[in-house]
């Protein structure tokens, strides 16, 4: 994938902004996982699990780790706080740090989150007016982009709920909330999306899908955990939800995806576990893919 030799010091620095109470393990593994880090989360404390992570992503030479730790950076690097908060001095001190410390083992990094040895040039298209060709590449199948926009709802959110000074911050507190941002991020790759379409009746009554793309074969259901009460129900919920999707002939694949930004669910890996995988009935299957996704 790429042969440049990412140094120990790059992902020493770049995991600090993860190390020092930026959210917590559940949310940044969904960010690890939604950029591309191979394999599963390391075993390890908070404040060695992210170097641990990127050490293992910079010795794997199937992955891009530069475009990887751009990609992580990013948001950090190129939204900077008000001029006039108290964050902005420490903003910037950490900024330049990681700046110096590319800077030293050879590279440097550019808006977007594209990361370059030093003398490399940048193509840009003639008919571009940006300086840098960040466009992400086409994902390979629906799985690849749903696990993209999925995964990394926290992100899209954080440009609308934290905007410029004078505009109003949106609020993602209800299911509602949550479909329509995905279903914005949906309509630029998918053209068929049916949302709120009915499942054939199970046991004397019908569910209504959150979105269906009849296309893949594929229906996405969203949550929002409401409260610790709801948090250990929410299983049941999507027990009682998958026997209708078995029945709609659409439905070969469904996305459970979870929105628990307070963590209110007592144990995600097991509710995970119990509900990943593919479920049969006389009349029909599906393959069941759970993702919570907290901030």
């Amino acid at each position: 994938m790429n042969s440049i030799r990412v140094p120990v010091s790059v992902c020493s620095v770049v995991s600090e902004l993860y190390s020092n109470g930026a959210g917590s393990h559940a949310t940044l593994e969904a960010l690890f996982e939604a950029v591309g880090c191979p394999g599963s989360p390391p075993n390890a404390a908070h404040h060695l699990k992210w170097k641990t992570w990127l050490i293992r992503t910079a010795n794997d030479p199937t992955v891009d780790a530069l475009s990887i730790i751009g990609q992580l950076l990013s948001e950090f690097m190129d939204l900077p706080p008000d001029q006039d908060s108290e964050l902005y001095d420490n903003w910037q001190t950490q900024r330049d740090r990681i700046v110096k410390v590319f800077e030293e083992s050879g590279f440097r990094y550019f808006r977007g989150g594209r990361i370059l040895p030093i003398g490399d040039v940048i193509y840009v298209p003639a008919e571009s007016n940006s300086l840098v060709n960040t466009e992400p590449p086409f994902p390979a199948n629906i799985d690849a982009l749903l696990g993209v926009l999925v995964r990394g709802l926290p992100r899209a959110m954080h440009p609308l709920t934290h905007r410029r000074k004078g505009s109003v911050a949106l609020k993602f507190d209800s299911e509602y909330d949550i479909q329509d941002l995905l279903h914005s991020l949906l309509r630029p790759w998918v053209v068929d999306i049916r949302p709120e379409e009915y499942t054939p009746s199970y046991a004397g009554s019908s569910t209504r899908m959150d979105f269906l793309l009849p296309q893949h074969e594929v229906v996405i259901e969203t949550k929002l955990v409401r409260s610790k009460d709801h948090g250990r129900k929410i299983g049941d919920e999507f027990i009682i939800d998958i026997e209708h999707y078995c029945r709609h002939p659409n439905c070969k694949h469904l996305w459970c995806v979870i929105y628990d930004p307070n963590h209110l669910i007592p144990n995600p890996g097991g509710l995970k576990s119990d509900l990943d995988g593919t479920r049969s009935l006389p009349d029909g299957s599906v393959t069941v893919n759970v993702v919570i996704v907290s901030t």
